[in-house]
C-alpha cells in the first residue's frame, strides 16, 4: 500500500509547500525563506530563489533586460532589489492550476442532490488567461513574486501598491470580468483582503470589514446553489464568507457570513468532497482542534483533536480506495501522517505511515524526523508530499487500488447503463446515460467548411444524466474491495482481500449465492465459472499453564509456529474452481489447480485462468521498508495487521529495474485444468477479449499484446507505463493509466503460420469430406474426372500486425505556444531553402501517425486531448458512441469519440470499412494517406481505394501501392 515515490534531502526546515496539477513540479521554501522549484518524476531541481533576502542573479537578470530595452539607467530602485522577509505562501498558477481548480469547486458542489438544477455534470473550460505560462507565485511579506517558468521573465509586486500592509497569504479568483482577468487575492495583516489584476498590476477590490486580527488562509468554493464564494481565517479565530461573483464595479465588498471557529485562530481551510452530499469545510486552528462546517446552513458538523497536545498546521480532503473509511488527512510536528475516519466508522484518528520508516537512516542518523507541511496531489490522490526538517518526502499509497464499482451488462436496445457499487457498507446502483437527444456517435466536434476541412477541435462537453439508487442487500464489510461481474452478467462478486471474504450475489433479486474465506477470485470469460485462492485462519496461540518449563513453553511455541506456517502456506496454494448452474447453485469443480509449493500471490481470469507464485527473491532495503511499514498500520476495517505483506508480490511497486524479472506466473486450461504453455513473468492485470481474439498482459512500463486465434502469437508490446486496467472493443484497447486515457487499435496482421493453419484446415475439410464420401458411397466416391480448373486459387497477401496509440484524456490542457517562442516567418528563401522546407513539410506528412502529442498528431487531425476525470478509474467500455468512465466519487464520465480522426479509425476496426471511408469525408484530404495505410494495416485495402484524397507519392501508402498490393495492373 505505501512505498516512498521520491526524496530529497535539505540542510532547512521545508516549511511551505505546493504541488502543480499536472506537472510534476513541487515547490517548497525552507526556513531560510530559499525557494526552489523541484521535478519529482526526474529528480531535478529546475529552479531556485532567496526570496527573503535579494537575489543576486534576478537583480542583474532585472537590469540586463532593462538595459535591452533600451533604458540607461534605472529610474528608481527596481522591485527585485526590495527584500521580500518571509514568505509565507508558494504556489502555481497557470491555465492547468485554473481549470482544475474550477473544477474541484464545481464538481464538489454539484454531488449535493439540491444542485441538480444549478449545476450537471459536463463542464467547460475556462478562456486561457495565461496561454503558454507557467507562472510560480511566492507570497512574502513584503511584496509578492510572479515568475514565469517559460522565459524565467518575473513581476515583483511590493506591498506599497497594496496599501503598504504586510502579504500573509493569497489565493486566485475564478469569477471576474474578462477586462482585469486573472484576479489574486491576498491576506493583509489589518484583516482586509485586497484583490490584484494579473492584467493591470493595479489594485482593483477590497474585502473589508471581517477580520480583526491578520488573515491567515484563503480558499475559494462553490455552494450547491452555484455561487461562488471566498473562505478567509485569520488570527481573530473567525471563518468568514465573502462573495466571489462581483466584477470589477464592486470595489468595497463586506462579509455576507462570519462563524467562530477557533480559539487562537484558524491556521488553514480545506473543500471536502462528500459523495452524495454537499461539499463541506474542514478548519484547523491554534486551540489544536479540527472542525467539519456544512455548506448549506453553515453549522458546525464536528469539532475533534486529531492529536492531544499538539497542533494540526496542514490538512487535506482525501478519498482512495484502499482506505475507503478515510477522509481526511492531518499532520502535525511529528514523524507521521494521521488519518481521521469518516464519522459513520469509529471517527478517530490514527497513524497512516510512519513517514521516518520510508526514508534511510543514513540520510540523517542523529535527527528525529518531524513534519511541518503536507500536500496531496489535486489530481491523482495516491501521491502525498510532505516538507520535514530533512527534506522533501513524496509518498505513494496504492496506485494500482481501482474504486469498489462494476459496470452491469445493458440490455439490448437501452440507452440506460447501471454499475453497482459500495459505499459506507451500502450496495448502491448507478444508473448513467447520455442527456442529450442527439447521437453523439453521428455528431462533430466542429463545423465544416466548403472543402470538409474542420474549422475547429473543441469537444463539445457531454452532457451525462445519472441516478443513484439503493439496493437492500446490505454488505457485510467495509474495508477495501474488489467487485467483478461474470461473462453472462448474472452474478456479481465482491472480494475483501483483507479480511479475507467473498460472496457471490445473483444480480436479479440481489441474493448470496456463494459465499466464504478467500481473497482472490478470477472469472472465466466464457462460462460462469470462477477461480478463488481460499485463505484459512491461523490456529491460535495455545496458552500455556503458569508453572511450565521454559523448555516446554519453548517446544509449545515452536510448534504452534510449524503448524501455523504450514496452514498459512496449504492456504495460499489451494486454487480452487468452482461453477454457478442456472438454478444459482454453486458446485466445485477443481479442489485444488497445479502441482506447484510456492503461494499464489495473483489470479487472472479471462480465456484461461492465470495464476501466479510467490518466488524466492533478494529483497531490496527499500521493499522491506515499505513491507515493515505496511505490516504496522494500525488502520480499523483492514483485518489482521500483516495482511498487506500478502499483497506485496515485489514487481510493480518495490522492484528496482536493475533485479531479474522472475517467471512465476501460469496459465491453466479453465477445462482440463492443466498448464498452458511455459511459465512468464507476473502481469500487473490481463484483459482477454470476449470473443477470445486477442488478450493483453500489462506490465508496469509495458502492455503486451498477443492475438490468440487461429493460434497464440506475439504481436508486440505499446509503451504504456503504470497501467490500472482496460477495456476491449473488438479490435480497440481502451487503456487508464493515472494520468491519461490510452486507445490500442489492434490487429494481426497475416503471418505465415496463419496461412499455413488455413491450408491445414483446408486439407482438414476435404479429408472430412472424402471420409464421409467413402463411408456412404464407397471407394467410388474417389473417382475424379480431369476437366478445366474453374476455381482460381485465392491469393493471400502478407501483413504485418499494427498497433497503433492514440491518446484520448489527460489532465493537460493542449499544448500552447507563446508568440515569443514560436518561429519566425520566413518571406525570402532560396532556391535551396524552399527545396528544404517542402522536404521537411513531406517528411511531416509522411510521419507515422501517433496520438498523444506532436507534430503528427495536427497533420492526421486526430482529437485534441480530453479531460481525464480525477483520480482512479474503472473503464466501462465504448456505449452509443462514448467511451464511459467512473471515477472513485461513483460519477460517471463520457469521453467523446466523434472526432472524424478518430471515429475513422474506431469503424474500421469495429469492422464497418464502408462507413469509415464515409466518415472520412469530413477529414481534410490531406490527412487520406495516413489513414488509408490505417485500413490497409486493418486489412481494408479494397475499401481504402475509395478514400478520395489518396495520392500517388512515393514512399507512401498511396494509390500505387494500394494497387500494387492488390495485384490490380
Amino acid at each position: 500500500m505505501l512505498r516512498l515515490r521520491a526524496f530529497r534531502a535539505t540542510n532547512e526546515k521545508i516549511v511551505k509547500i505546493a504541488v502543480h496539477p499536472t506537472h510534476p513540479w513541487l515547490v517548497t521554501a525552507d526556513a531560510s525563506d530559499h525557494v526552489s522549484v523541484w521535478n519529482w518524476e526526474h529528480r531535478q531541481v529546475i529552479y531556485e530563489l532567496k526570496a527573503g533576502g535579494v537575489d543576486q542573479r534576478r537583480l542583474v537578470g532585472a537590469k540586463l533586460e532593462k538595459l535591452a530595452e533600451g533604458e540607461s539607467e534605472p529610474k528608481g530602485k527596481p522591485t527585485e532589489a526590495i527584500r521580500g522577509g518571509s514568505v509565507k505562501q508558494v504556489t502555481f498558477f497557470d491555465d492547468d492550476v485554473r481549470f482544475w481548480q474550477l473544477w474541484r469547486n464545481r464538481s464538489a458542489a454539484a454531488e449535493a442532490p439540491t444542485a441538480v438544477n444549478h449545476l450537471t455534470s459536463a463542464f467547460a473550460s475556462p478562456a486561457p488567461s495565461t496561454k503558454g505560462r507557467h507562472f510560480l507565485v511566492i507570497c512574502c511579506e513584503n511584496k509578492a513574486i510572479f515568475l514565469d517558468l517559460v522565459t524565467m521573465r518575473g513581476r515583483d509586486v511590493p506591498k506599497q501598491e497594496l496599501d503598504n500592509k504586510s502579504l500573509l497569504c493569497l489565493e486566485f479568483l475564478s469569477r471576474s470580468s474578462a477586462g482585469d482577468s486573472p484576479l489574486v487575492a491576498f491576506g493583509g495583516s489589518d484583516g482586509v483582503i485586497r484583490v490584484l489584476s494579473m492584467i493591470t498590476w493595479k489594485l482593483v477590490r477590497r474585502y473589508t470589514g471581517g477580520h480583526k486580527g491578520s488573515i491567515s488562509c484563503l480558499m475559494t468554493f462553490m455552494a450547491s446553489s452555484g455561487e461562488a464564494l471566498l473562505a478567509s481565517g485569520a488570527s481573530d479565530g473567525l471563518l468568514i464568507l465573502w462573495s466571489a461573483d462581483h466584477g470589477q464595479d464592486s470595489r468595497e465588498l463586506v462579509p455576507k457570513l462570519s462563524l467562530k471557529a477557533h480559539d487562537g485562530g484558524v491556521v488553514a481551510v480545506e473543500l471536502s468532497r462528500v459523495i452524495g452530499g454537499t461539499p463541506q469545510l474542514i478548519t484547523i486552528g491554534a486551540d489544536k482542534t479540527l472542525a467539519i462546517w456544512d455548506t448549506i446552513s453553515f453549522k458546525e458538523l464536528r469539532r475533534i483533536k486529531p492529536v492531544p497536545k499538539l497542533a494540526c498546521h496542514s490538512v487535506v480532503s482525501w478519498c482512495h480506495p484502499r482506505a475507503p473509511n478515510l477522509d481526511i488527512l492531518t499532520c502535525v510536528k511529528d514523524s507521521y501522517i494521521w488519518a481521521i475516519e469518516h464519522p459513520t466508522y469509529s471517527a478517530l484518528t490514527r497513524p497512516l505511515c510512519d513517514l521516518s520508516s520510508l526514508v534511510p537512516q543514513v540520510v540523517a542518523p542523529n535527527k528525529k524526523l518531524r513534519v511541518y507541511c503536507m500536500v496531496a496531489h489535486p489530481l491523482q490522490p495516491h501521491l502525498v508530499a510532505t516538507g520535514t526538517n530533512i527534506g522533501i518526502i513524496v509518498s505513494e499509497f496504492d496506485a494500482r487500488s481501482l474504486p469498489p464499482v462494476v459496470p452491469l451488462l445493458t440490455p439490448p436496445g437501452s440507452r440506460e447503463h447501471s454499475a453497482v457499487y459500495i459505499v459506507e457498507r451500502e450496495l448502491k446502483l448507478l444508473n448513467f446515460q447520455l442527456s442529450n437527444t442527439a447521437n453523439p456517435s453521428l455528431g462533430n466536434n466542429g463545423s465544416l467548411s466548403e472543402t470538409g476541412k474542420l474549422k475547429g477541435d473543441s469537444f463539445e462537453p457531454l452532457h451525462v444524466k445519472q441516478i443513484k439508487k439503493h439496493i437492500s442487500t446490505p454488505v457485510p464489510h467495509d474495508s477495501y474491495s474488489v467487485l467483478s461481474v461474470s461473462s453472462s452478467g448474472k452474478y456479481l462478486a465482491i472480494v475483501w482481500p483483507d479480511i479475507p471474504y467473498f460472496s457471490i450475489y445473483k444480480v436479479s433479486d440481489w441474493s448470496i449465492v456463494d459465499s466464504g474465506s478467500a481473497r482472490l477470485l478470477a472469472w472465466d470469460t466464457c462460462c460462469d465459472r470462477f477461480a478463488i485462492l481460499e485463505s484459512a485462519l491461523p490456529p491460535r496461540m495455545p496458552i500455556l499453564p503458569k508453572g511450565s518449563s521454559s523448555r516446554k513453553a519453548k517446544e509449545a511455541a515452536a510448534a504452534a509456529a510449524q503448524a501455523a506456517a504450514a496452514a498459512a502456506t496449504a492456504a495460499s496454494a489451494n486454487v480452487q474452481v468452482r461453477i454457478l448452474l442456472d438454478d444459482g447453485t454453486s458446485n466445485i469443480l477443481m479442489r485444488s489447480i497445479g502441482s506447484r509449493s510456492e503461494p499464489v500471490i495473483g489470479l487472472h481470469g479471462g480465456a484461461l485462468l492465470g495464476v501466479a507464485y510467490r518466488t524466492s527473491r533478494r529483497i531490496s532495503p527499500g521493499s522491506a521498508t515499505a513491507i515493515s511499514t505496511i505490516q504496522s498500520m494500525p488502520l480499523s476495517g483492514f483485518g489482521s495487521s500483516g495482511s498487506f505483506a500478502a499483497f506485496d508480490d515485489g514487481f510493480s511497486s518495490n522492484r528496482s529495474p536493475s533485479e531479474a524479472v522472475p517467471q512465476n506466473f501460469q496459465l491453466f486450461s479453465w477445462e482440463t485444468f492443466q498448464p498452458v504453455g511455459g511459465l512468464l513473468p507476473q502481469p500487473e492485470w490481463t484483459a482477454w477479449d470476449q470473443t477470445v481474439e486477442y488478450c493483453a498482459f500489462a506490465y508496469q512500463h509495458y502492455i503486451v499484446i498477443s492475438s490468440l486465434r487461429p493460434q497464440y502469437r506475439y504481436l508486440g508490446d505499446v509503451a504504456i507505463a503504470y497501467a490500472t486496467g482496460a477495456v476491449w472493443q473488438r479490435r480497440q484497447l481502451f487503456v487508464a493509466t493515472p494520468t491519461t486515457i490510452e486507445c490500442v487499435f489492434v490487429d494481426a496482421g497475416v503471418a505465415p503460420m496463419d496461412i499455413e493453419t488455413r491450408k491445414m484446415k483446408e486439407e482438414m475439410k476435404l479429408k472430412e469430406a472424402q471420409a464421409r464420401a467413402v463411408a456412404e458411397h464407397g471407394e467410388l466416391a474417389l473417382i475424379t474426372v480431369d476437366g478445366p480448373q474453374t476455381a482460381t486459387q485465392e491469393r493471400i497477401t502478407l501483413r504485418p500486425p499494427i498497433l497503433q496509440v492514440v491518446r484520448l484524456a489527460s489532465f493537460q490542457h493542449a499544448p500552447s505556444v507563446p508568440p515569443f517562442l514560436s518561429l519566425p516567418k520566413q518571406s525570402k528563401v532560396d532556391g535551396d531553402d524552399a527545396t528544404m522546407l517542402k522536404e521537411m513539410e513531406e517528411r511531416k506528412v509522411n510521419e507515422l501517425a501517433v496520438g498523444g502529442g506532436g507534430v503528427s498528431v495536427a497533420v492526421t487531425r486526430f482529437p485534441t486531448e480530453q479531460k481525464r476525470p480525477v483520480g482512479p478509474l474503472i473503464v466501462v467500455g465504448v456505449r452509443d458512441g462514448v467511451l464511459w468512465l467512473i471515477d472513485r466519487y461513483m460519477t460517471a464520465h463520457a469521453l467523446s469519440l466523434s472526432h472524424p480522426g478518430i471515429r475513422c479509425r474506431c469503424l474500421a476496426a469495429y469492422g464497418d470499412a464502408v462507413s469509415a471511408v464515409k466518415w472520412a469525408t469530413r477529414l481534410g484530404r490531406e490527412h487520406h494517406d495516413d489513414l488509408a495505410q490505417f485500413m490497409l494495416g486493418m486489412g481494408y485495402a479494397t475499401e481504402a481505394l475509395h478514400l478520395p484524397g489518396i495520392s500517388k507519392r512515393g514512399n507512401w501508402i498511396g494509390w500505387v501501392m494500394l494497387h500494387e498490393i492488390m495485384g490490380i495492373n
